[in-house]
């Protein structure tokens, strides 16, 4: 079931952004039935044991899927832009850009490979992989 403040957002989107945010927020909802989501700096995230694992955003380029960890899932399909942190993105512009499976493997894999985001402030900006 999809947080009725992230409802909210996606249906503040165009309408196409809001299919593909609805088809992102049933798939990541479903898949990831123990995360807490919420917008978090004005967007959706879902979150494990308060560590935030998946989120997107309205962005210039398209609506940007983000996995705090994605840069350890060493997948072609997700673009890692630093060094410093482990997130890796995906953009969409239309609905049939949307790879289910593609979705399914890396939302399996967000829950295999974690970094503590949750405690990077406490540790000054290092970040340490969760077991």
């Amino acid at each position: 079931m999809i947080a009725l403040e992230i409802q909210a957002y996606n249906n503040k989107q165009t309408t196409v952004d809001q299919k593909i945010c609805e088809i992102l927020a049933t798939t990541i909802s479903s898949e990831l039935v123990e995360a807490e989501s919420k917008i978090w700096h004005a967007h959706p995230v879902w979150f494990l044991n308060g560590n935030p694992i998946v989120g997107y955003s309205k962005q210039k380029t398209g609506l940007r899927l983000m996995f705090w960890s994605g840069a350890s899932f060493e997948d072609e399909k997700l673009n890692v832009i630093g060094a410093k942190f482990k997130d890796a993105s995906v953009f969409y512009t239309k609905i049939e850009e949307v790879n289910i499976n593609d979705l399914k493997r890396w939302l399996k894999k967000s829950k295999e490979i974690q970094w503590d985001y949750k405690n990077i402030v406490k540790r000054k900006g290092k970040l340490e992989r969760l077991l």
